[in-house]
């Protein structure tokens, strides 16, 4: 879990849920990213896998809270080559297909259990639940990558992983209830509902109420901003000072064919003055150069065109 994506979720855990449907409606979801329903003979339970002991902990709590259930650690153990936890927990009562039912992810049918595919409508009944589930499906499969500001090309990035296109698809209706569109992709047989931008980002962030994780990225946003002000102008700067090199470059070659064919002394006064000051300091910028011969830089401009139009006419160099 990259840090950022683990601010998001400690804060959701730290707010927490006031009411039972919305505990409900959050349960449901992030055993709908994480968790899978399992059989042992003829009884009916589910299990799921996090990384993280604090979103254990949080749905853990919800468990025995709403249904008294008690969980088993079946599994606890580090990827050393990822460096993640993976924390794996089983229900397998004679409540768990209860729970399924309530939770509106599975039910007992004729010849067996059904699974549901998509969001049961009455788990997210009301606006709160809505969000709340939104808070679940995050917990379990969602995380967030901030763009780096030495990388020109890293941008931001907000994604939530379900096992099925009707879970996905039901997210990004609920997110649009909200006002925040995302959009789904396929990927390696999952579908992901993500986010690329810092306003739909800042949207679902403020919708979760991880006001500070919105303040973090407001902040680097903000940097990102002025950082990529400060090269456009740069980039600005730079182009103008290359464009004035190359004319720079050209009005003195003008002026030196001038000199080699019929001399400066055949040229007008204003332009002769024009043409000596420009080759007696060629580094000189149009700026200083028409400070020096105390006329405006647009009439400045106007004489050394003029300068260059007579050497084209005295033809092509040599």
């Amino acid at each position: 879990m990259n840090n950022f994506t683990g601010e998001i979720k400690r804060e959701i855990i730290k707010n927490g849920l006031e009411n039972a449907c919305c505990k409900t409606a959050a349960l449901s979801a992030f055993l709908r990213t994480t968790g899978s329903v399992i059989r042992s003979g003829k009884r009916y339970g589910f299990e799921f896998v996090t990384e993280s002991e604090e979103v254990a902990a949080f749905f853990i709590e919800i468990l025995e809270q709403l249904y008294g259930a008690e969980l088993k650690v079946e599994q606890a153990s580090t990827d050393a080559r990822r460096g993640r936890d993976r924390l794996v927990f089983s229900c397998l009562s004679e409540r768990s297909l209860y729970i399924l039912g309530e939770l509106g992810i599975a039910g007992r049918e004729e010849g067996g259990v059904g699974l549901r595919l998509d969001v049961d409508k009455y788990v997210v009944e009301n606006p709160c639940c809505e969000v709340a589930w939104i808070k679940g499906a995050f917990l379990g499969s969602g995380s967030c990558i901030l763009p780096q500001l030495e990388e020109a090309r890293s941008g931001y990035h907000l994604e939530i992983v379900f096992s099925n296109k009707f879970l996905a698809d039901d997210c990004c209706r609920l997110l649009a209830l909200h006002e925040i569109l995302a959009r789904c992709v396929e990927r390696k047989n999952s579908f992901v509902v993500y986010l690329k931008s810092r306003e739909s980002i800042s949207d679902l962030l403020y919708l979760v109420g991880a006001e500070s994780a919105l303040r973090k990225l407001n902040k680097l946003a903000d940097k990102k901003d002025e950082k990529n002000r400060i090269n456009r102008v740069a980039n600005c700067m730079q182009r103008n000072f290359d464009k004035s090199v190359v004319a720079s470059v050209r009005h003195i070659r003008a002026i030196e064919r001038i000199e080699e064919t019929v001399g400066l002394s055949a040229l007008d006064e204003t332009l002769r003055k024009t043409a000596e000051a420009r080759l007696a300091d060629k580094e000189a910028s149009l700026k200083e150069l028409s400070e020096r011969l105390q006329v405006s830089k647009s009439c400045l401009n106007h004489r050394l065109r003029k300068l260059v139009k007579i050497a084209d006419d005295l033809g092509e160099e040599e």
